[in-house]
């Protein structure tokens, strides 16, 4: 099982590595194709919509081809979409390359997220998500070595489509490997066929995790996109401290999955969730204090990224043990969904806020969703404790 651990472990820096590389290009892009700033959002809502349609299509997909084929298949879906956007010359093709990018990217992240939730403990969980930070942290570097030398945006999508083409020989090759952890699944849950929509919406307490779960990545999304417009506008920053510390609540994230899969085991996914969402209160507080100083506020995202960092996998990884075995695969589908819509439709809704009140609002859009998140999750639990 360490091999097939390995192999998850890439699998899931090779799912991180596409998601940071369009905004690092676009920039060089957009001039290029001549088209408005704006129009990026056209790429980027492709992407997501095709990993929405994905997650919820993932039930069937794992059933029927197995979780080992349909990510081996996925990753080489995602490496033949980003190689084609090494040759797109107008917006149209971006399009078209970005919807078998979300397909593979959504299928591949619902396959693995339920295979270490059925087959590993809670700490393999909060690491398999600390190497999707490892993927999405590399591609930035490789797309700015390649801008670096004559702009060369399209070598950057060249370089990761080839790294995952030898992610993909790697996942095709050790498919044997795989079956025995698939023949043991077989013999612990006995599955007739996919769940039916009316099937998944009859377990009691899934409109709770599906609130928390979107609640929860709505924090995500809005810290992501708004952290340096905040910096900017209401801590006073200049654009450029303001890009470089944008990533500080993502670090602390990352860092956090990192170091509580020590203690994950030990504490348990719920103990890990609740003291998760204590100490993200404790930096979005922080990032709310009324100091002139800007440090407090960026210690405060750290803080407030480190506590959301143990959320996403404890929630994952209880599926199986909240939901039943023979539904997890279903249910971790429409989270996935969940997820991505929160990470997807909350940023331009924040926009609209901002726009008409301010970007002040960033602290208090961070701390009302993170209490929505709490709530509803241990709402979860209190009805699957009652049942």
């Amino acid at each position: 099982m360490t091999l097939l651990l390995i192999i998850i472990y890439l699998g899931f820096i090779a799912l991180g590595l596409p998601d940071s590389l369009f905004g690092t290009a676009w920039p060089v892009l957009q001039p290029q194709l001549e088209v408005p700033l704006s129009y990026a959002g056209f790429v980027t809502m492709t992407i997501s919509g095709g990993t929405i349609i994905a997650s919820l299509l993932s039930d069937r997909l794992t059933y029927k081809f197995g979780a080992a084929k349909v990510t081996a298949f996925s990753i080489m879906a995602t490496a033949l979409a980003l190689f084609g956007f090494s040759r797109c010359t107008a917006l149209w093709m971006l399009v078209l390359c970005a919807i078998p990018l979300g397909l593979g990217a959504g299928a591949v992240d619902a396959a693995l997220n339920n295979f270490v939730a059925l087959h590993f403990s809670s700490k393999h969980m909060s690491w398999l998500h600390c190497f999707w930070g490892v993927g999405a942290s590399i591609s930035p570097y490789i797309m700015g070595f390649w801008l670096s030398k004559d702009l060369r945006w399209d070598l950057g999508y060249v370089s990761v489509s080839a790294i995952l083409a030898v992610m993909t020989l790697i996942l095709f090759v050790s498919l044997p490997v795989w079956k025995k952890a698939e023949k043991l699944e077989t013999q612990e849950v006995v599955r007739t066929a996919p769940k039916k929509a009316k099937e998944i919406a009859a377990l009691p307490g899934i409109y709770y995790v599906l609130i928390g779960f979107f609640a929860y990545c709505a924090i995500e999304g809005i810290a992501f996109v708004w952290t340096s417009t905040y910096l900017v506008n209401n801590r006073g920053l200049a654009e450029e401290n303001a890009a470089r510390f944008s990533s500080l609540f993502y670090l602390g994230m990352t860092v956090s999955r990192f170091l509580t899969g020590f203690v994950a085991d030990r504490f348990g996914d719920r103990k890990m969730i609740k003291y998760g969402y204590f100490v993200c209160f404790a930096g979005i507080l922080m990032i709310l204090l009324p100091v002139k100083t800007p440090l407090i506020c960026l210690v405060g995202l750290v803080i407030a990224g480190f506590g959301c960092g143990p959320v996403y996998p404890a929630i994952i990884h209880s599926t199986p043990s909240v939901f039943g075995k023979e539904n997890s695969q279903a249910v971790v589908g429409v989270q996935m969904a969940s997820a991505y819509c929160g990470t997807t439709f909350m940023p331009p809704l924040f926009g609209v806020f901002a726009n008409h009140i301010g970007v002040h609002l960033f602290p208090w859009f961070l701390i009302g969703f993170a209490l929505f998140g709490f709530i509803f999750i241990q709402l979860l639990y209190r009805k699957k404790a009652d049942t």
